[in-house]
């Protein structure tokens, strides 16, 4: 299991602000908040993995088609809560590259919906079970 991932983001503000909107929908809480760092972990002390948001260093524009991060799954424990994701991130004006959908390629049940942060970073939603 991986302790926890950081990621660079190019206005440490407007991350902060974005992630506190959706990560209670994901089952996250958060864990630091400083002004060159922010963090969340699970929530209701469940073990998982801990997300740090740190000031990128170098401007650069990112691309999940490069080398490096591809997307980022958050697992959640059902359907409709893919959909309250779904609802938020849309709510929110973010781009969604798919709705909540059985994805069939990969090992039933495999229900999700993925959309872009405000800076490209590709995350979903997934539930791996066929409850509602």
């Amino acid at each position: 299991m991986l302790g926890h991932i950081g990621i660079n983001v190019p206005d440490l503000d407007a991350a902060r602000s974005y992630y506190d909107a959706i990560m209670p929908a994901l089952g996250f809480e958060p864990f630091v908040s400083h002004h060159d760092e922010f963090a969340y972990k699970p929530a209701a002390n469940k073990r998982g993995t801990y997300v740090f948001f740190y000031p990128a260093q170098e401007a650069s524009d990112f691309s999940r088609h490069r080398t490096g991060l591809q997307h980022l799954a958050f697992m959640v424990n059902s359907r409709r809560a893919v959909r309250a994701v779904h609802e938020l991130v849309v709510g929110l004006g973010n781009d969604v590259l798919h709705a909540p959908q059985e994805f069939l390629q990969y090992p039933p049940p495999y229900f999700a919906t993925f959309w872009l942060d405000p800076f490209g970073i590709m995350l979903e939603a997934v539930c791996h079970y066929d409850r509602d």
